[in-house]
């Protein structure tokens, strides 16, 4: 009986829109939180994590370099990005919190070789736009180079962000990379507003605390890795929920609650700058990545001498304008970006997170589904075994059929947080007509993204 109580009581908070509604879930599955507060079990993820990838970047440099004899390119592009994109759902930001890229810097930290300075001011300032050229090269690199047909490329981009994450380490302390430059990080920490679990203080118990462990750490103990601690976090784009907070705490402040996914898009109303210059960037790219893979590319590389290079990038320009003006017509239409207490806001991008997040994940999942088929007899022909009869496809209607609904799952949760916005902090601002047009602009996007994918 009091099982099925908390089953109820769950699938209310995840499906009845409530903002104030949440599920300890350290509470009401005490193994959930006995698994964070044991270090052991979050380096054993780490550590396995660090092992695969230099798996995966030692057959890249050293492997076949025939796409079909290396399986480390679908262990990259097929199993971790579509894994890294379903984690933004379920799992916040987890996957920040047991990353392999930071690791080396963690082991010069331990050392004592890193000079272990405070990140620079223009870290802070500028974090979003460093973060995002960041984001804009490697998507850009992958798509021009026919990267997931390439082995040594792909072990070059994860060398090269390693590398970016080492020398941080070796600079400042914790985990500055992650904070301030990291692209994957930015991705994941504006999708995971959208996430149906958060990490969040008990702010009652946070008011006695006189140590701030969680944030400065102990004589035995690292704080925080991205200098917020359990008190300061109010949303999930920047906290990495590596639950080192968890046992710092001496006040058993941190709770990992279950909630309503759309709670925090409707709170926040796209106000962090993280959410307003990645989401229009990410679904700009995936139109410009659509229309890559799309039969008419060739037409458009004719408009270009023929280069790839040249057409893509001018079509992930044009895809990122094209989501600027979107937002920026939104915004007109919802007729309010600033409030006297609240700051500037950009709602419109909290409305097309999930479009950004399905779109995604829609990208990634098509090369999943198009090449799993073709795995264990890849793994075959590397490692010298016969395995070709246990190849199998699936076919492109099912993968275009699988992908569409993916998004469309995106506009429908799209058009949803635009009527709550509609209903509650935006009632009797917008127009009758002004609505429609709002949902007039997420259903144009939608089918652009239909036509494409």
């Amino acid at each position: 009986m009091q099982l099925f109580k908390r089953i109820r009581e769950v699938v209310k908070v995840l499906l009845v829109y409530d903002e104030e509604a949440r599920v300890d879930l350290f509470e009401v599955f005490p193994a959930i939180k006995k698994f964070y507060s044991n270090r052991h079990n979050l380096f054993y993820l780490r550590t396995f994590g660090d092992i695969s990838f230099g798996i995966i970047i030692l057959m890249g440099l050293f492997g076949p370099q025939d796409h079909s004899r290396n399986v480390s390119l679908f262990l990259a592009w097929g199993v971790w990005w579509v894994s890294v994109v379903m984690s933004w759902f379920f799992l916040g930001k987890f996957w920040c919190g047991i990353c392999p890229f930071p690791g080396v810097g963690r082991i010069l930290q331990t050392l004592g070789l890193s000079l272990n300075r405070e990140p620079p001011v223009f870290l802070t300032k500028y974090r979003a736009s460093f973060a995002l050229a960041f984001l804009a090269f490697i998507i850009w690199a992958e798509s021009v180079t026919n990267m997931k047909n390439w082995p040594f490329g792909t072990a070059l981009l994860l060398l090269s962000i390693l590398l970016g994450a080492s020398v941080m380490g070796a600079l400042f302390r914790g985990q500055s990379w992650c904070r301030y430059l990291c692209p994957m990080g930015k991705i994941i920490g504006a999708a995971a507003t959208l996430s149906m679990i958060e990490l969040r203080p008990d702010l009652g118990k946070c008011k006695t605390c006189r140590s701030f462990s969680c944030k400065k750490g102990t004589a035995n103990a690292a704080g925080c890795p991205v200098y917020l601690g359990t008190f300061n976090i109010r949303n999930n784009i920047d906290c990495l929920m590596c639950g080192r907070c968890l046992y710092l705490c001496e006040k058993d402040s941190p709770r990992l609650n279950l909630r309503n996914p759309f709670v925090e898009l409707v709170i926040n109303k796209g106000r962090y700058i993280t959410c307003s210059y990645i989401i229009p960037f990410l679904i700009g790219s995936q139109l410009a990545r659509f229309i890559q893979h799309s039969s008419s590319y060739g037409t458009v590389e004719q408009w270009f001498f023929g280069s790839n290079t040249l057409a893509f990038t001018m079509l992930l320009g044009l895809g990122f304008l094209f989501a600027l003006l979107v937002i920026r017509i939104g915004a007109y239409l919802f007729n309010t970006t600033e409030d006297p207490l609240f700051g500037k806001f950009s709602p419109m991008v909290a409305v097309l997170v999930p479009l950004a997040f399905t779109g995604e994940l829609a990208y990634r999942l098509d090369y999943f589904l198009a090449n799993i088929g073709n795995v264990l007899p890849t793994f075959g022909r590397q490692f010298g075994f016969n395995l070709a009869h246990l190849h199998f496809s699936i076919s492109a209607p099912a993968i275009y059929s699988i992908c569409l609904a993916l998004m469309c799952i995106g506009a429908v949760s799209s058009n949803y947080v635009l009527h709550l916005f509609n209903t509650r902090d935006f009632e009797g601002i917008i127009s009758k007509s002004n609505y429609y047009g709002l949902h007039f602009l997420v259903l144009l996007v939608y089918a652009i993204y239909a036509v494409l994918v």
